[in-house]
């Protein structure tokens, strides 16, 4: 597996654990369609959480959260209408969140979590 692929699955398991320390239950995992894919799928109470996860090993180029633009964002309300069409799930409150991971090869990961970030 390719290093960018790498760091990028160890984002995931970061963030999944994190979410799930901080009371959220994740339902699906880099759910793909021909329309792209999902980092994170979540339930937090009634409401469903689309997570988008952004993993860098520095800030040389911005925070990881600064890599979710205007397109990104669409392209995720996009794929989680067809997530919960494809799930049978009605209406029901949605949140779109960004989790910043940031993994320098010194440190301690760290992480954020901006709730309703789009």
């Amino acid at each position: 597996m390719a290093a960018h692929l790498r760091l990028g699955r160890r984002g995931e398991d970061i963030a999944a654990r994190h979410l799930e320390r901080t009371g959220l239950v994740v339902l699906d995992r880099n759910w793909r369609c021909e329309l792209g894919e999902l980092d994170l799928v979540c339930a937090e109470r009634a409401d469903l959480v689309f997570c988008e996860v952004k993993t860098r090993t520095g800030t040389d180029f911005g925070s990881p959260a600064e890599a979710v633009t205007d397109d990104k964002a669409r392209r995720i309300r996009r794929l989680a209408g067809r997530w919960r069409l494809d799930h049978g799930i009605g209406h029901r409150a949605v949140r779109f969140d960004i989790v910043s991971v940031l993994l320098p090869e010194d440190a301690e990961p760290t992480v954020r979590h901006l709730r309703g970030a789009f």
